[in-house]
């Protein structure tokens, strides 16, 4: 299959899904040497999950049948622009090549936009509409990064 049927494939997820619907219009498919490893919708709706984004069913799905959380030589291809949520997951994946369709402004147009967090994680933590409040930690309690350290050196 073509880099186009794929995109077509992750575009017709989106509208069935808006169609029947389950979620919002989003689909997402991966894609490793020509061959469909997974496929998402948003089931954000659904589910009542904000992180149920096409991307990110996609890559758990992908992650779990591959076994293994490294995804670079892999392909995803969304019907939409991936928002910040899904773009950090992309990023961990590693995967190298990510094609999408419609773009953040036409998201924006139909009321799905995401300038708004885009915004908001461009600011100094201080001047952010959700606050990030640090607490102490217990200097004698358990320290996990410690332990990973220890773990993995």
């Amino acid at each position: 299959m073509s880099h186009q049927e794929f995109m077509q494939m992750a575009i017709e997820l989106a509208y069935d899904n808006t169609k029947n619907k389950k979620g919002k219009p989003f689909g997402a498919v991966i894609v490793r040497n020509g061959e469909i490893i997974a496929k998402g919708v948003n089931d954000v709706l659904e589910t009542h999950d904000p992180t149920a984004h096409a991307e990110l069913e996609a890559i758990r799905k992908a992650c779990r049948t591959l076994g293994t959380s490294d995804l670079s030589d892999c392909e995803l291809y969304a019907s939409g622009e991936p928002c910040p949520m899904c773009l950090g997951a992309i990023y961990w994946a590693n995967f190298k090549n990510v094609y999408y369709a419609f773009t953040a402004e036409e998201e924006e147009e139909a009321g799905l936009g995401t300038t708004y967090v885009y915004k908001q994680l461009a600011l100094p933590k201080e001047e952010r509409d959700i606050k990030l409040k640090k607490l102490d930690k217990d200097s004698e309690g358990n320290n996990p990064f410690t332990l990973w350290k220890e773990i993995n050196n």
